[in-house]
């Protein structure tokens, strides 16, 4: 089962924040999570936030165990710019763009799986049919 949470338009640039989300792909839950508090940047907080809202919605909305999951991918795409201009030498204008991201983090949990009981052979079901019949 596959969880996914996502954060729009977080104020931070994407380039900073691929860096942290690398850190943390393929690793259990609760390791990604430590590594994120200890993290001194602002990406680690919010990817985290993003992380324990992934969190919450596959133990509250698909009954998933919490200590089973571990994150498939973290994305972190471009959001829209915010473009702005300040005023240079000559009347000029030089630009400013500031960057914003999209934080998306899918995590992988295993379902409770389900026993089978083993199948009967319809040879070895034959078998024992035709001596009963016999004796009858």
């Amino acid at each position: 089962m596959e969880v996914k949470s996502t954060s729009k338009y977080v104020r931070l640039s994407p380039k900073k924040a691929r860096d942290v989300a690398r850190e943390i792909q393929g690793l259990p839950v609760s390791s990604a999570l430590d590594i994120l508090n200890f993290t001194p940047k602002k990406a680690a907080q919010l990817i985290g936030k993003t992380l324990k809202t992934a969190i919450a919605d596959a133990e509250n909305n698909f009954s998933l165990d919490t200590n089973t999951l571990v994150i498939k991918e973290a994305v972190i795409g471009a959001a829209p710019l915010l473009r702005r201009y300040k005023p240079r030498a000559k009347g000029s204008a030089g630009p400013i763009i500031r960057r914003n991201s999209h934080i998306s983090i899918t995590l992988v949990g295993s379902e409770p799986e389900k026993k089978k009981k083993p199948a009967r052979k319809k040879a070895a079901a034959a078998k024992e049919e035709t001596p009963a019949a016999e004796e009858a």
